[in-house]
């Protein structure tokens, strides 16, 4: 699991900040084409919130988050905006780091009890209360609830998307809320 920590909290953000490092060369080009970019990203973390919702192993959620949380990153950024450019520089320090202590926490459960299954896994806070905290705390700072640095990045990018083009409202409030879904369904399923 510590291979799925590095990719998930290291090598998916390098493609962001791979993207961030020819922001200048984005803006030149990247007006005919940015709605398609965009478009396909939010929707694509739609589908991909949805896949989260049926899983029932704990590490392939956790990286299919990890999945939906980039298709919004990757569309704030392509509105080619100062929000988008920040708020996609915040989300992707924010969710490395949780992804990061997700996957932790999901190896530490593992190797516990020899499964990922979320089926097999019920009731870690009578089997593990010392853990339930940092569930509880990365699952908050995942769902991008007000304390963490993720509401300050999902709120940048909102604002962003919304603004470059008000129709992908729809889209920005499934995500949104599938993320909450997911997230509350991986805690409530572990824990009791």
């Amino acid at each position: 699991v510590s291979g799925s920590m590095i990719l998930a909290g290291i090598m998916l953000k390098l493609g962001g900040y791979g993207l961030l490092r020819v922001f200048s060369f984005l803006q030149l080009s990247g007006i005919k084409y940015n709605y398609v970019w965009v478009s396909i990203s939010l929707v694509g973390g739609v589908l991909i919130s949805l896949v989260c919702l049926r899983q029932t192993d704990l590490s392939a959620l956790i990286a299919y988050s990890s999945v939906a949380h980039m298709g919004i990153v990757l569309g704030g950024l392509m509105t080619l905006t100062y929000w988008g450019l920040c708020g996609s520089y915040t989300l992707m320090i924010a969710h490395g780091l949780c992804s990061s202590g997700l996957f932790c926490l999901a190896n530490i459960t593992y190797e516990r009890l020899g499964s990922r299954s979320l089926l097999i896994n019920k009731g870690l806070l009578n089997f593990m209360p010392s853990m339930t905290l940092w569930w509880f705390l990365l699952s908050a700072c995942n769902m991008a609830a007000p304390p963490s640095l993720n509401l300050l990045g999902e709120i940048s990018l909102l604002n962003s998307i919304v603004s470059w083009s008000w129709v992908t409202m729809i889209s920005l409030s499934l995500l949104s809320f599938f993320s909450a879904a997911y997230t509350l369904y991986l805690y409530a399923y572990s824990q009791h």
